[in-house]
């Protein structure tokens, strides 16, 4: 292809040969270090001026640092005069940040310090988090917004009675901390801003980089986003520049027909709701029986529950991001319970963080099937070697759907084309 570049960054250069060799090209020279003091250094061995340069750099490993180096090279290209500067993130970063800094049953999604209460409890002159006596303590707190409206002044919690209190005080999490003992109490203001008519209450607000890496990745020079499966598509909004979200369901489509023989009678299960859309999608497109594991949040300690029958079953779980991987764990566990005879996950993004291999290993997942959005040859050889079973985890390709794309977005043809099964699969 004629004024095309592809470059790679350092998080995942066999995607970066694996689309280039699908494009029939070479990827572009550039060189990636750091000086002593660990500031990121790019050199690029080959002239861009008037080129439409694609540069492929996915949120894996150290995340910041990636970030970074994907600045940089922007910025360099952008100061050589590219013609275009088009970013390929196979998996994007800081796109899952919670929405609030507490769950709806009250629990901390950022668990304070006890030091970090004090001060706040300090500063309003009241114990943090405020506890509000509930009037029907066993029922469900009623939502934010019924309650604003009834009363503007309102705060929303949810309280556990003393001895729930107590239970905690010496737990080595430290959830809250304040004048008035540990509570697991989360509140929720009326103006959303912190303080009300009735007390000066106070909100703790999770910081959201969501416009902060949009508008990094703008600021030095890219012109368009190529990502998959973004956790939340609505991320899309923070940009001013195209966004191309693709859909890795296609290949999910194909990897299940053409690798998963007993998948003419197996269901398949979302381990949560928020991502039943995904998987209701390959399931009605295979012609498949669907459930759905439903997290149950009115208590401390939330309860799965299966919607959905799986008796003597094949379960194929479809899930866009296991970095954990406690959610499938977890939903692995329920439908064993149920009765499913085998299990498969399918997910886009496998992570692998923490404590995922040894759960994974533990878990009655029979096989765990993810992309190469991430590198993935390291965490195959951990599960093997946790589990004993050589193909614990299986990877299946996303460098063709990656490839078309770019090819399509150089010659200025429909990128809507990748959204539909049957050219991928046939």
């Amino acid at each position: 292809m004629r004024d095309l570049i592809v470059l790679g960054g350092s998080s995942h250069p066999e995607l970066t040969e694996a689309i280039c060799d699908r494009l029939a090209i070479k990827p572009g020279e550039v060189k990636l270090s750091k000086f002593s003091n660990n500031e990121t250094n790019v050199e690029i061995f080959q002239s861009v001026r008037g080129m439409d340069v694609f540069i492929v750099q996915s949120a894996c490993g150290n995340v910041n640092d990636k970030l970074m180096e994907l600045l940089v090279m922007v910025s360099a290209c952008k100061i050589a005069s590219a013609r275009k500067i088009t970013v390929v993130m196979p998996l994007f970063p800081y796109s899952r940040q919670p929405d609030a800094p507490y769950k709806r049953n009250g629990m901390p999604l950022n668990r304070l310090s006890p030091e970090a209460c004090a001060k706040l409890a300090e500063m309003q002159g009241m114990p943090f988090p405020h506890v509000v006596p509930s009037s029907s303590p066993s029922s469900r707190s009623p939502s934010p917004t019924k309650d604003r409206a009834a009363s503007p002044d309102s705060i929303v919690t949810r309280t556990g009675g003393p001895d729930a209190r107590a239970s905690r005080a010496g737990s080595p999490h430290g959830y809250y901390a304040g004048a008035a003992g540990p509570s697991r109490t989360g509140s929720t203001t009326s103006n959303g801003a912190g303080g009300n008519a009735a007390g000066g209450g106070y909100k703790v607000w999770t910081a959201k980089p969501g416009t902060l890496i949009a508008d990094m990745l703008v600021a030095a020079g890219a012109q368009h986003i190529i990502t998959l499966d973004m956790h939340h598509p609505q991320f899309q909004g923070f940009f001013d520049i195209p966004v191309d979200n693709l859909l890795s369901y296609p290949l999910m489509y194909k990897y299940i027909i053409e690798k998963i023989p007993e998948w003419r009678n197996a269901v398949v299960v979302s381990p949560d709701a928020g991502g039943a859309k995904r998987a209701t999608a390959i399931a009605d497109a295979l012609n498949m029986n669907f459930a759905l594991i439903h997290k149950d949040r009115r208590h401390s300690t939330s309860t799965l529950t299966l919607v959905g029958n799986v008796t003597d079953k094949v379960v194929i779980m479809i899930d866009d991001i296991a970095d954990t991987c406690h959610t499938i764990a977890r939903a692995a566990h329920v439908l064993t319970q149920n009765g499913a005879a085998k299990i498969y996950a399918l997910v886009t993004h496998g992570i692998m963080s923490g404590e995922a291999i040894a759960r994974l290993a533990r878990s009655p997942i029979d096989t765990l099937i993810v992309s190469n959005s991430v590198p993935q040859a390291e965490h195959v050889k951990k599960a093997a070697e946790a589990s004993g079973v050589a193909d614990k985890i299986k990877v299946f390709d996303v460098a063709p759907i990656f490839a078309e794309s770019i090819r399509r977005i150089h010659n200025g043809e429909s990128v809507s084309f990748l959204f539909d099964i049957v050219p991928i699969v046939h």
